[in-house]
């Protein structure tokens, strides 16, 4: 079983003592490492958030589990993360990712009728804070490509009738790319960089 496989599998399993209606993350790496539960335990915040990011996932992989992923938990909002692992590849068009975007949305809206989601903006990446190993990757996703992709994400929220959401702003340098002390190797975040967003998406799952 790979990694990914037995992270569904965990998560199938604790969604069955899971409470119906709160909020989910889900997504790839980008969301599973974001530290939610941690940042709300040190606030003394109670909220329930459902983490249910899977590093690597490309849309595809997510589309064919979201019901663990989202769905089985009746939430009522839903965070979604998904696609930089898409935009890392060059044989995958931006249009391929945003028809797997999509039918994540529809199924979700399917399933759960009165659910409000949020897709959330491509966070930054840094190509001069790059390992060297990361800097293959990042001469294909770009911050130019990425925010070609927010502006189809965008397209999807409007069509959906949902939220497109941009938590980014404490998170760029004056360039536009990610804050070199926020990053670990030029694409994923540190846990002061999901520090640096946490306000700002609260609002997000606060509101009524």
């Amino acid at each position: 079983m790979t990694d990914k496989e037995m992270k569904v599998e965990r998560y199938r399993e604790e969604n069955k003592s899971a409470l119906k209606g709160q909020t989910v993350f889900t997504g790839s790496s980008l969301m599973e490492m974001f530290p939610i539960n941690k940042l709300l335990k040190e606030r003394g915040d109670d909220t329930v958030i459902y983490n249910r990011g899977v590093g690597g996932f490309l849309s595809h992989e997510l589309l064919a589990v979201i019901d663990v992923c989202a769905i089985d938990l009746q939430p009522s909002k839903v965070f979604i993360n998904i696609g930089t692992n898409d935009l890392s590849w060059s044989s995958i068009p931006i249009s391929q990712l945003t028809d797997n975007y999509d039918k994540i949305i529809s199924a979700i809206e399917n399933a759960v009728p009165d659910v409000k989601i949020y897709l959330m903006a491509y966070y930054p990446v840094n190509y001069e804070a790059a390992s060297e190993e990361m800097k293959e990757c990042l001469k294909i996703r770009t911050n130019e490509k990425i925010t070609a992709a927010n502006a189809e994400v965008k397209k999807l929220a409007e069509k959906h009738g949902q939220r497109y959401i941009d938590i980014n702003r404490n998170l760029k340098d004056d360039r536009g790319r990610l804050k070199a002390e926020y990053t670990i190797e030029g694409m994923h975040i540190n846990e002061d960089g999901y520090r640096a967003v946490y306000d700002d998406i609260m609002e997000y799952v606060r509101e009524k």
